[in-house]
C-alpha cells in the first residue's frame, strides 16, 4: 500500500479492511491502477483539465489534495472520471414526460416513447432517472386521434421500468428510477397500490407528490378533487366527470382523509410509496422565479426541473474529529479544515459540468444555464460518535446543525467567489434569487450582499445524497450519508468468480476505530447508538434541524420496528411536513414484504461411514432411482391437481396429472414414484406450449431416476417479470406467510413437489420432498445472527447476492442486512 493510501484508511493507525478494498477494486480502480493514490490522481487530472492551461496545474495539486483530505466525488465521478469510455459523471437525472405517444405535447413536453427513448439513453451512459408522470392523461379520457380511451399513467411506467431491466448501463451499473404522480391526479390511486402486485415496477421507487393544500385537506378532513386538463370519456361524464371554472375535468371526489389512509397504508406494508412535499420544494427553491419542480432523483435528495441533474460530492467527516473518543485530548471538530476543504469541492463540482459527457443536449443545456451541484457529507452518525455524541441527544443534532450551517456558508461563499473569476450562472437574477422565502433569502447578510454585487456561480450548492458503496470504498465504512450507523458489525457473503463464495467480517469505522485505540467493544459508550436502537422522531428530529441549511434535500430512510402502531407511523409524516421537510421515506420490516426470517439448526455434517469388508460391498437399490426403459402398458394411478399462483399479471391457474407407478422396496412392500407428468390440452395462455415441454422432459426426469434434482434445478429458474407467489409458508409462531418464487418455472416446480409430498407414504418421505421448499424460504443460521454488534436482519426483498429475503431500502439505497450488499445507489 502506497503511504498516501494509508491515510485513508489508516489515519489513526487502522489497516485497510477488506470490504473497501473489494469495492474499490470492483467499482472504481480502472486498468492500470493500483490504489487509491492512482484513481485520485485521474479524477484530480481530468477535472482540472477544463481550467486555464495556466491553472491546471495549480487546480490538479489542490484537487488532489482535497481528495486526499476527504472531499471526494459521487461514485460516478470516482469511477468514470478521465476515462476514455463516454459515460456521464452525474449520478441522477429528472426527464419530463409529456402527454402524448411521440413528438411533443401541446406545452412543449417529449412525447411517451421520446422520454423512453431519453431515459434510455441517459441509463445506458450511467444516469439514474426520477419523472412526473402527471402529465399523462388519466385512464379512461378521451383521445381524439385515435377515437379511444386512455390506458392512464401506470401502464406506460410498466414499459418504463421494463426498458430499464434491458438497458446495460456504462460501468455496468443499472440505473435507478423514481416514478412520482401528483395527489391530485385521478389515478393516484391505483399508483399507491402498484406495488402491492408482486414484481411490478421493480425498477422504480416510487412517490406521490403531495401538496400544502391536500394536507390541508387531510387535517380537516375535508374533500378532495382528483383533476386533470384531459376530457374524460363519455362513460365518466355520465358518471359525474365534470369540467372547473379554471379548465380542469374534476374526474372524481374522494375523502382527502381516506386517501391519505391509503397511501400511509402502502408505505407502512410495502414501505412504497413514499412522500415528496412539492408545495415545500418549490417555495424553498432558489430559482423559483424561472422553473418549477414536480420529480426528484431516484434517492430523493435532489428535487429537479426537467433535464435537470445532480453533480455531487460528498465529504467524509470522520477526517475532521480531532482526538477521537476523547481518547489523547478533548475531542472536536476541525472547522476551519472543513472549510477549506468544502470550498475546493465547490470548485470540483463545478468543473465536472464542464469535463462529463452529457446524454442528452438537452441536460447539458440545463445544467450550463444554471450550474447546480450538491456538496454533501458522508460519515456524520460515526462523527457525531468520535464527539462523544449521542445521535438522538439535543447535542449530537445541535452539533449535526452547525455542521451543516458552516458546510452551507463556505460553500455559497465558495460560489461567490468563483462567480467574481467565471461569472454568475446565466439565469441569474439577484431580485427572484434572493427574495422572501427562498432558501438564499435566509444566508448570513454579507453572503447575501456578496450575492446582490457579484452573483453567484451555482443555482444550488448542497445536497444529503446516499453513499452507499463512496462510504465503502473511501471512507473506510463510515455510516452513511447523514445517518447514524446500522450495525457495528456484519458479516459479508461474496460471491467469487469461481462460483465459490467467500466471507469475512465488515466493521463500522467508528467501531473498529474504538476497538483499536484500546476501547472495549463488549461495552461501548452510551454515544454507540445504531439506527435500530432510536425511534423513528429521532430519525425525524435530525432531518428537521439540517434541512433548513440544505438547498435541495436529504435522502434519509426512517427504519421503523415491525410493531410500531399505524396511527403514530401517519403522525410521522404529518409532522414532516409541518417540520417543512421536502418529503419522508420510511421503511418497516414485515412478513409482506418478503419471506420471515427464521432461526434453524445447522445441518450436521455427515460422518464418514466405517467401510465395509470386503465381502459386504455391494450395490444398494434406490427404488426411486433405478432407470425405468419406458412407460408401462395400460392405466395407472394418477392425481389430477389444479395449481394457482399470483404473478404481476394476476391470478393463473392450470391443471396437471402426475401418474404414478407402484415399486417394491428393497425391504418389502411397495411406494408410489412419479414417472409421467401431463397438462390435459384446452387450457389457454401463451405458456402452454412451455409447461407441456417441461412436463414432457420431467417424465424423462421420472423415468431416468433423476426427478429430484430436475425438480430441484426448475426451482432456481428465475425471470425479469418478479416474483410469483404460491403456497404459504408457517412462521415459527404459527402465523403462515406467503411464498415468493423466482419465475413461473420455479412454482410450478414447487407445486410438484407438493403433489409428490402429499402422495408420499411415509413420515420419512415426506420430509425428503419437503426439504428443498422449506429450504428455499429458510436462510441457514449462518445468514440470522443478530447481536448487540452485529447487524439485525429484517424481511424484505430477495437479495441478488445471496438469495436472502433482506433487501431493504436505507438511506435511499437498496440494502441486503444479510450479506451487505447495495443495490443502485451512491
Amino acid at each position: 500500500m502506497k503511504r498516501e493510501d494509508m491515510n485513508v484508511a489508516a489515519q489513526n493507525g487502522l489497516t485497510e479492511q477488506p470490504i473497501s478494498l473489494d469495492v474499490l477494486k470492483e467499482k472504481y480502480l480502472k486498468a492500470g491502477e493500483s490504489g487509491m493514490e492512482d484513481l485520485f490522481r485521474r479524477v484530480a487530472r481530468s477535472l482540472a483539465s477544463v481550467e486555464n492551461e495556466d491553472q491546471r496545474a495549480a487546480q490538479e495539486a489542490r484537487f488532489l489534495q482535497n481528495l486526499r483530505a476527504g472531499g471526494i466525488g459521487a461514485g460516478r465521478i470516482m469511477s468514470a472520471a478521465g476515462t476514455n469510455i463516454q459515460a456521464t459523471l452525474i449520478n441522477c437525472f429528472v426527464q419530463p414526460v409529456g402527454d402524448c405517444i411521440q413528438g411533443v405535447d401541446d406545452e412543449g413536453f417529449p412525447g411517451i416513447y421520446e422520454a423512453l427513448r431519453e431515459a434510455a439513453e441517459t441509463m445506458r451512459r450511467g444516469g439514474g432517472v426520477g419523472y412526473d408522470f402527471s402529465r399523462i392523461r388519466p385512464r379512461g379520457a378521451e383521445v381524439k386521434g385515435t377515437a379511444s380511451m386512455a390506458s392512464g399513467p401506470c401502464s406506460y411506467i410498466n414499459v418504463f421500468d421494463q426498458s430499464c431491466s434491458t438497458v446495460e448501463s456504462a460501468g455496468a451499473r443499472r440505473g435507478a428510477q423514481m416514478g412520482v404522480l401528483r395527489i391530485d391526479h385521478p389515478d393516484v390511486q391505483e399508483f399507491i397500490t402498484a406495488k402491492r402486485t408482486p414484481g411490478r415496477w421493480n425498477n422504480f421507487n416510487v412517490s406521490v407528490g403531495v401538496t400544502g393544500g391536500f394536507m390541508q385537506a387531510v387535517e380537516q378532513d375535508a374533500d378532495w378533487e382528483l383533476v386533470h386538463g384531459a376530457k374524460p370519456g363519455a362513460g365518466l361524464i355520465a358518471k359525474g366527470a365534470h369540467q372547473r371554472a379554471d379548465g380542469q375535468w374534476v374526474y372524481k371526489t374522494v375523502k382527502a382523509r381516506a386517501m391519505w389512509d391509503s397511501i400511509m397504508k402502502s408505505a407502512y406494508d410495502f414501505a412504497e410509496p413514499g412522500i415528496l412535499f412539492i408545495d415545500n420544494i418549490n417555495t424553498d427553491n432558489n430559482l423559483s422565479y424561472c422553473e418549477t419542480i414536480n420529480a426528484t432523483n431516484p434517492c430523493g435528495e435532489q428535487p429537479l426541473p426537467s433535464y435537470g441533474c445532480c453533480d455531487l460530492g460528498p465529504i467524509i467527516l470522520t477526517r475532521f474529529v480531532k482526538n477521537p473518543f476523547g481518547i489523547h485530548g478533548t475531542a472536536e471538530f476541525d472547522f476551519a479544515a472543513f472549510e477549506e476543504v468544502v470550498a475546493t469541492e465547490v470548485r470540483m463540482l463545478d468543473n465536472v459540468l464542464d469535463a462529463t459527457f452529457w446524454p442528452l443536449p438537452q441536460q447539458r443545456d440545463e445544467a450550463m444555464a444554471k450550474r447546480r451541484i450538491g456538496v454533501g457529507f458522508t460519515g456524520m452518525g460515526n462523527t457525531l460518535c468520535m464527539l462523544k455524541l449521542r445521535y438522538d441527544s439535543p447535542e449530537g443534532r445541535d452539533m449535526g446543525a452547525r455542521i451543516t450551517e458552516v458546510m452551507r456558508n463556505a460553500a455559497y461563499a465558495a460560489s461567490v467567489e468563483l462567480a467574481k473569476e467565471k461569472g454568475a450562472f446565466p439565469k441569474f437574477d439577484a431580485k427572484g434569487y434572493l427574495k422572501a422565502g427562498t432558501f438564499a433569502s435566509r444566508l448570513p447578510k454579507a453572503l447575501q450582499d456578496a450575492i446582490k454585487k457579484h452573483g453567484i456561480r451555482n443555482s444550488h450548492l448542497l445536497s444529503i445524497a446516499p453513499t452507499g458503496t463512496v462510504s465503502l470504498a473511501f471512507a473506510d465504512n463510515a455510516s452513511n450519508g447523514i445517518e447514524p450507523p446500522f450495525s457495528w458489525t456484519y458479516t459479508r457473503r461474496k460471491r467469487e468468480a469461481d462460483g465459490s463464495t467467500s466471507e469475512y467480517t465488515v466493521e463500522d469505522h467508528a467501531w473498529r476505530l474504538y476497538k483499536a485505540m484500546g476501547g472495549d467493544v463488549n461495552q461501548l459508550p452510551e454515544y454507540f447508538v445504531s439506527a435500530l436502537e432510536m425511534s423513528a422522531a429521532d430519525h425525524i428530529a435530525m432531518m428537521q434541524v439540517v434541512q433548513p441549511f440544505i438547498d435541495t434535500s436529504i435522502s434519509k430512510t426512517v427504519n421503523i420496528p415491525e410493531d410500531y402502531p399505524f396511527e403514530d407511523f401517519k403522525n410521522l409524516y404529518l409532522g414532516a411536513w409541518k417540520a417543512g421537510l421536502k418529503g419522508c421515506a420510511t421503511y418497516r420490516p414485515n412478513s409482506i414484504l418478503g419471506a420471515v426470517l427464521e432461526t434453524t439448526k445447522p445441518k450436521e455434517e455427515a460422518k464418514p461411514a466405517a467401510a465395509p469388508a470386503k465381502e459386504e460391498v455391494q450395490a444398494v437399490v434406490d427404488p426411486m432411482r433405478t432407470v425405468i426403459e419406458s412407460r408401462p402398458k395400460g392405466s395407472l394411478s394418477a392425481v389430477t391437481d389444479k395449481i394457482e399462483y399470483w404473478t404481476q399479471e394476476g391470478q393463473k391457474r392450470l391443471y396437471l396429472i402426475v401418474s404414478f407407478l407402484p415399486v417394491e422396496r428393497p425391504e418389502g412392500g411397495t411406494v408410489d414414484r412419479a414417472i409421467e407428468f401431463f397438462m390435459p390440452v384446452g387450457q389457454n395462455g401463451e405458456s402452454q406450449q412451455w409447461i407441456t415441454s417441461s412436463m414432457r422432459l420431467l417424465s424423462l426426469a421420472a423415468r431416468g431416476g433423476f426427478l429430484e434434482r430436475a425438480l430441484e434445478d426448475m426451482r432456481k429458474v428465475v425471470w425479469d417479470r418478479g416474483p410469483v407467489r404460491l403456497g404459504t409458508f408457517e412462521r415459527p409462531d404459527g402465523a403462515r406467510v406467503p411464498m415468493w418464487h423466482d419465475s413461473e418455472v420455479a412454482a410450478i416446480a414447487y407445486a410438484i413437489q407438493q403433489i409428490l409430498a402429499e402422495r408420499a407414504r411415509s413420515p420419512e418421505q415426506l420430509q425428503l420432498a419437503l426439504t428443498d421448499a422449506q429450504e428455499a424460504v429458510t436462510p441457514s443460521v449462518h445468514e440470522q445472527h443478530s447481536d448487540k454488534a452485529g447487524a439485525q436482519l429484517m424481511a424484505g426483498k430477495k437479495c441478488p447476492e445471496c438469495g436472502a429475503h433482506a433487501m431493504i431500502r436505507k438511506d435511499g439505497c437498496e440494502y441486503c442486512t444479510s450479506c451487505g450488499h447495495l443495490g443502485s445507489c451512491g
